[in-house]
């Protein structure tokens, strides 16, 4: 099989030549993964990142190879969406900016290429709205029911901003946001305050079995 499972960073020793690395939009988690991955690797391996939002720069820094680190976001489900965003960073090379590239193509993935600055495109311009969408409801503009039926019906989305908010996880809708505002300092991308509550009580959506909506466990 071409396809095998490491339960460490030191298990996928001298046998990786692309890794994505994928834990919780954390930067402090996601460089030390990838600081432990830089150490490990061979020397040609490229170091991907599927950050929604933090620096890519930032990240690479902190491996002792940022030519072969780069962003490469892809849309979740994985295996539905077709989108994935490449994000090289200062420091990203061409050859690896080339071998991202490919490797997305031989995936079946269309590609978009975008700046090194906070949320890229896609949360640049998703989260923003996601998060106005929580300040009308904590401000009794509308029904939650309401503000997602406007916008599937009204907007021609395929799901409301509330639904789609508790689909991503409302946790990691807050730490984009907490990057967008720290990053960016503009108080328009300031986190919900009903946002932050839903995830101070643990309301974190699909996964957690209540956010915005109620999950009942699948039978």
């Amino acid at each position: 099989a071409r396809i095998s499972t490491a339960g460490s960073v030191a298990e996928m020793a001298d046998t990786a030549d692309f890794v994505v690395e994928a834990v919780s939009e954390n930067a402090d988690l996601k460089r030390r993964v990838l600081a432990q991955l830089s150490e490990r690797l061979p020397e040609t391996a490229v170091l991907a990142t599927n950050t929604s939002s933090i620096s890519i720069t930032k990240l690479a820094a902190a491996t002792r190879r940022p030519d072969r680190v780069i962003g490469m976001h892809f849309m979740n489900p994985v295996p539905v969406m077709r989108l994935v965003e490449v994000i090289p960073g200062l420091q990203s090379s061409a050859a690896t900016l080339q071998t991202t590239l490919a490797l997305a193509q031989r995936l079946g993935k269309t590609t978009t290429m975008a700046q090194d600055v906070p949320g890229f495109i896609a949360n640049r311009l998703l989260m923003p709205y996601i998060n106005e969408a929580f300040v009308a409801l904590q401000e009794g503009i509308a029904s939650r029911e309401d503000i997602d039926t406007t916008m599937v019906l009204g907007a021609n989305n395929p799901m409301g901003p509330l639904t789609l908010a508790d689909f991503i996880g409302l946790d990691t809708c807050l730490a984009i946001m907490q990057v967008l505002h720290a990053e960016l300092g503009d108080s328009k991308y300031r986190p919900a305050v009903l946002l932050q509550k839903h995830v101070d009580a643990g309301w974190l959506g699909v996964k957690s079995g209540k956010g915005v909506y109620d999950y009942p466990p699948k039978k």
